[in-house]
Parts: C-alpha cells; sequence; structure tokens
C-alpha cells in the first residue's frame, strides 16, 4: 500500500513504492548514522493487481466522540496484491551537517571510517541471513513480504508495463533525518517497460 495522499480517507496505491518507501525498505534491512542510502529505481516484477481492503481504524484521525466511547470505524482502501519489486540504491558517506555538531564531534566525524562502505557490508550480510533491524514493510506496517533477499533468477520486469503518473509523491523528509516534514512531489513520473526512476 503506497498510499496516494490524493486519495484522501479512501486510500488508493501507487503502483510502486515511493522514494521514502523504498529508501525505508533498505534502511529496515541495516540503518547507520554514517550513511546515507539514496534509491535510485524500482522495477516492477509482477503484474499489477488492485484488490477492495477494508480494516477497522483506531486511530487519532477518528471523531472525538468515537475516542471517547472507544468506537472504531472501518477504512476503505484499494491495495495491490502479490507485488514483487527489484529495488536498487546508491550508499553515500553521510555526515551531519556542520552547524549541527560541537567541535569534538566534527573531529569523530573526521575520523570516522567510510560508512557507505561499512553500510554495503552489512546490508548484504544481512540480507544473505534474512536479518533486519526492524521487518520491511509494504508501505502499511501490516503487509509484510513473504520474501526479502538476494535477487532470485526466475524474477523478471514486467514490460508491458507502461504508464504515466501526473503526479507522484517523492520524500516527506527531503534531506532525510536532518529535516523537518516538507512533502515533495514529482509531476508526470513515468514507469517504463516496468521501471521507475526515482529523480534526485
Amino acid at each position: 500500500m503506497w498510499a496516494r495522499p490524493d486519495t484522501g480517507d479512501a486510500p488508493t496505491s501507487y503502483p510502486a513504492p515511493t522514494f521514502s518507501a523504498a529508501k525505508g525498505i533498505f534502511e529496515s534491512i541495516v540503518w547507520l548514522k554514517s550513511a546515507e542510502v539514496v534509491p535510485l529505481r524500482v522495477e516492477v516484477c509482477s503484474p499489477l493487481l488492485y484488490h477492495g481492503y477494508t480494516t477497522n481504524y483506531g486511530g487519532p484521525l477518528r471523531s472525538s466522540e468515537q475516542v471517547r466511547s472507544g468506537n472504531n470505524y472501518q477504512l476503505i482502501a484499494t491495495v495491490l496484491v502479490n507485488v514483487c519489486y527489484r529495488l536498487y540504491a546508491e550508499v553515500k558517506r553521510d555526515h551531519p551537517p556542520a552547524n549541527r555538531l560541537t567541535e569534538a564531534g566534527r573531529a569523530r566525524v573526521a575520523a570516522m571510517s567510510n560508512g557507505a562502505h561499512a553500510y554495503q557490508e552489512m546490508f548484504e550480510r544481512r540480507l544473505n541471513r534474512g536479518q533486519f533491524a526492524r521487518v520491511p514493510c509494504l508501505g502499511w506496517q501490516e503487509f509484510v513480504p513473504d520474501y526479502v533477499g538476494p535477487f532470485r533468477s526466475q524474477t523478471r520486469v514486467q514490460e508491458d508495463i507502461h504508464f504515466v503518473l501526473p503526479s507522484m509523491l517523492h520524500a516527506v523528509f527531503p534531506s532525510g533525518k536532518y529535516s523537518l516534514r516538507a512533502p515533495q512531489f514529482r509531476q508526470n513520473v513515468r514507469i517504463e517497460r516496468g521501471v521507475l526512476r526515482y529523480a534526485p
């Protein structure tokens, strides 16, 4: 469920994970302060099949009366089923902004090992062992994948999938862990031959 913000209280999924969602999947396997994961593209490897989904919602968006009386309401959504994606990213060495560090902090950062290299080693080791920092999810936390691991030889990109999304959420926190909430959208996002490329 890669929820489209423009679909309101009956959300519908984008056909592929947003940049932020892809980043979250990588970081659920391993997250390091000294590295920044930048998703590059996603390949859609199964037909797009939408399905109606209803759940009882008990969160903070209920009316005051519903909260007081402990009542839930039914949330209706349109989700994807039986999805398969291949995700690609690059990892960069990450440094906190200098104005957020003390002099001692700047000295520690200067002496740090290569965070990107460390991230790649840890990521590959955990992926091969099936270990996670936290369980990856497919948008909503109740949607967990049945496989997260090295690419499988039988997985094929759905090259018959072509379309343009007029607008797609890119990132909620555009500068990662150093920024406040400031949603960014991309216009005319293309999925061509089953591949969505995340623009910088």
